[in-house]
């Protein structure tokens, strides 16, 4: 068992306190629609953004996928970029569930631009997919973490508004997002149509995720989720663990983001590190010099407790959460610094 994880930040576990919170939720079946406890955190969720509905999904991939079925008719295309999860990480989700294709734009960071949104866009042409869907991701994991300026986000905004485009906003670090960039819920609640929300990340509930839009949406995407089976009974438990994560745990990812910065100038120090790319929230990734093999260096790490990821040739991946302290922080730079 690894002593100290930075695969990812969805290997958060529980604390007392969330257990306790959970234990004491009133619960009932949320199928029927009487769960009290899934009740308050949907209209918690809503509050905060300031939709309408929101509606308490498995996960972040249920509730991406519910929103592109939603959104999309089979030969439509969603706009995206090639690092975006709902293309490399929901099992080819976009064409086995919704029957749509896929066109990429963006830079180097999982930053998408509106002049390549706009080379996009097809034609109203038999020959093409219909644009239909852009689909932001942010913070981008595979880009590191990075964030959107608001603007930019305006900007793509604009874009999707003029062109007739459903604007959705895979946010399942959104939080890390708003903490970095001191940027506003109810502002993403009013720019977006659809926005997913992982709980079970940063955030250290157990299991989850929001999906969050207007009342006609959110109908729409309850009867898709529990035609593919994701209707849930006492999930009061649950999200009594989301409560108290939305309530809880969010000033704190600021301390996530801190041990990146922190991570990412001991790194630069070291020798045997090519690059690493100036992390922006709690992820952080690095390359390695020729000489040295990525799988053999992470088997090493892995031998002396310490769990870390890759994402592909050249990329290191660790991700600070709150399970990590300050003191396991000094002890990854210690095995580091002895290889």
């Amino acid at each position: 068992m690894l002593k100290i994880d930075l695969r990812s930040d969805t290997v958060t576990r529980p604390s007392k306190a969330m257990f306790e919170a959970m234990i004491s939720s009133p619960v009932g079946d949320d199928v029927w629609g009487d769960d009290p406890t899934v009740i308050k955190l949907e209209e918690l969720a809503a509050e905060k953004f300031g939709t309408e509905k929101a509606l308490f999904c498995v996960s972040g991939t249920q509730a991406n996928q519910i929103a592109l079925m939603s959104h999309l008719s089979p030969g439509d295309e969603v706009i995206c970029h090639s690092y975006a999860h709902i293309y490399n990480y929901e099992g080819g989700g976009i064409a086995a569930n919704a029957h749509a294709s896929v066109a990429f734009t963006g830079d180097t960071r999982g930053i998408m631009h509106p002049e390549g949104v706009l080379n996009c866009i097809k034609a109203d042409d038999v020959h093409y997919p219909k644009s239909r869907v852009l689909a932001l991701e942010n913070t981008s994991n595979k880009g590191g973490g990075t964030c959107y300026q608001w603007e930019e986000i305006e900007a793509l905004r604009a874009v999707a508004s003029k062109h007739g485009l459903t604007f959705h906003l895979d946010g399942a670090r959104l939080y890390n997002a708003l903490i970095a960039k001191n940027q506003s819920e109810s502002d993403y609640g009013t720019a977006f149509d659809s926005i997913s929300i992982c709980l079970s990340k940063g955030l250290g509930a157990p299991i989850g995720s929001i999906l969050l839009g207007n009342e006609e949406f959110i109908h729409h995407s309850r009867r898709i989720r529990k035609r593919i089976g994701g209707g849930w009974r006492q999930a009061g438990l649950l999200a009594g663990a989301a409560i108290y994560a939305l309530e809880n745990n969010v000033d704190r990812l600021a301390e996530d983001h801190a041990a990146a910065k922190d991570m990412a100038e001991f790194l630069n120090g070291q020798s045997w590190v090519k690059n690493v790319v100036a992390p922006e929230t709690n992820i952080l990734i690095f390359g390695l010099n020729e000489d040295m093999n990525q799988e053999e260096f992470i088997a090493n790490l892995d031998s002396k407790g310490i769990g870390i990821s890759q994402m592909g040739p050249g990329k290191c991946r660790m991700v600070f959460h709150l399970d990590v302290s300050a003191a396991d922080v000094k002890e990854v730079k210690s095995v580091l610094a002895s290889l």
